[in-house]
């Protein structure tokens, strides 16, 4: 099993490079299946998801050309109609390849969609938007999702949670069908909105992106095109918490200012700024932070919530820069009832948790962590778990390393350039 062997208790300096977006570049590889024409994507993260991904496409019948670091060309050349276990199992974005298939082949099979294990994650709003556009959507008796559409329509849809991915399936769905479909409630994450602006590119008409009103004029056909993919503002928050905690100073290259402008109120709670010039971020080097209390010298909370709140993929970081911080904090992660049961191994490490429910924990600090064997459950509480072996005294071995893989592009290499003491087992 692939580890990471960490030797913590040293700072971090010097400069990272933004990686493309893991979020965006999945539903964007997905959607350029419905192009009629080859689809060149840039700025791919070269990750363990984005491999799985396209390997998936590649089985469907698509030819995936490598041209270049984090450059791809996709050409649609015929997408079967059913997607293969070992790719569900390992993907939760395999269930982003429905429309294209239930476009071009009008029904669809998958297992049920495989990916981090931080908790139920239901399928009932994607089955929602199938069937507001004409499908029919069932579990077998084996367990697989089968999806029909002997006709499909333009929609009015509310969906009943926001979710990401139900929102870019209905997207996808509206971008290839005639008419005009309205999506309420809808996600307005940067990466549901790059994937809006591929399909804008590629001819459908969308206006609202951004917001959680979406309005799609379809086209029977949608051309190729050229895109870009932005900044991972997951992993510059990463980056972020990895500085403050180590007490270190880091200069993150080519970020998305208005995407990380979301962040902020949430790490300067745990005394985290930074500095920006142009699309470059500096975090500058502090021995000593500080939880500002709330009003009256409350205890602050820091929580998630959908675009523009908090994204729930960085409360695993800053629980862990919590650690490093004086003072108390409440963490309250309202979305995944199992995200934050990674705080087991961040307690036996030496910090100051108490985890009042599957979706609180109450953290004072600084702690003095102290390295452990450990394996990573997913792929956010892994990065955040090689940021405390980073914070720790000691030697730390992260098992499953492959989960963080998944989500972090050379994170081995770019730590060591900044003077991190990590190895790949």
């Amino acid at each position: 099993m692939d580890k990471y062997v960490i030797r913590g208790g040293s700072q971090v300096f010097g400069t990272v490079e933004a990686s493309g977006n893991k979020n965006a570049a999945l539903p964007c590889i997905a959607a350029s299946l419905l192009a009629d024409g080859p689809v060149t994507l840039r700025r791919v993260p070269e990750i363990e998801d984005v491999s799985v991904m396209l390997e998936l496409v590649t089985s469907l019948g698509s030819r995936v050309e490598h041209l270049d670091t984090g450059t791809y060309r996709i050409t649609k050349q015929g997408v079967s109609s059913s997607i293969h276990k070992q790719y569900a199992d390992a993907i939760r974005a395999s269930i982003l390849l429905v429309p294209p298939i239930l476009h071009h082949n009008r029904s669809v099979e998958l297992p049920p969609p495989g990916g981090d294990v931080i908790g139920h994650r239901r399928l009932d709003t994607h089955f929602l938007v199938f069937e507001s556009f004409g499908a029919e959507a069932s579990i077998l008796d084996n367990g697989n999702i089968a999806i029909r559409a002997d006709q499909l329509t333009s929609a009015d849809i509310f969906l009943d949670e926001t979710s990401v991915t139900a929102t870019e399936n209905a997207v996808m769905l509206a971008a290839v069908n005639e008419g005009t479909t309205v999506i309420r409630n809808a996600a307005s994450e940067p990466h549901v909105q790059e994937l809006c602006g591929m399909l804008a590119a590629m001819g459908a008409e969308i206006s609202g992106i951004g917001s959680n009103l979406i309005t799609i004029t379809g086209k029977r056909r949608l051309k190729g095109c050229d895109a870009t993919i932005g900044s991972d503002y997951m992993e510059v928050g990463s980056y972020i918490g990895l500085a403050a905690c180590t007490g270190g100073s880091i200069t993150i290259r080519n970020t998305d200012p208005q995407h990380i402008r979301v962040l902020r109120n949430s790490f300067v709670r745990l005394g985290i700024d930074w500095s920006l010039r142009g699309n470059n971020l500096k975090v500058s080097c502090s021995r000593q932070r500080t939880v500002s209390p709330g009003i009256a010298g409350h205890t602050p909370k820091i929580d998630d919530a959908p675009w523009p709140g908090f994204p729930t993929d960085l409360l695993s970081i800053l629980t862990v820069a919590a650690t490093q911080t004086e003072g108390t904090v409440l963490i309250h992660e309202k979305m995944f009832e199992s995200r934050l049961f990674f705080i087991d191994t961040l307690i036996r490490m030496g910090a100051n948790i108490i985890l009042c429910d599957p979706h609180r924990a109450v953290v004072t600090g600084p702690s003095r962590l102290h390295g452990q064997v450990m394996s990573s459950p997913d792929v956010r509480a892994g990065m955040a778990l090689v940021i405390a072996a980073l914070s720790a005294h000691g030697i730390s071995e992260i098992q499953n390393a492959y989960q963080i893989d998944r989500g972090y592009e050379c994170l081995c290499e770019k730590l060591q350039r900044i003077g991190a003491d990590i190895q790949r087992g």
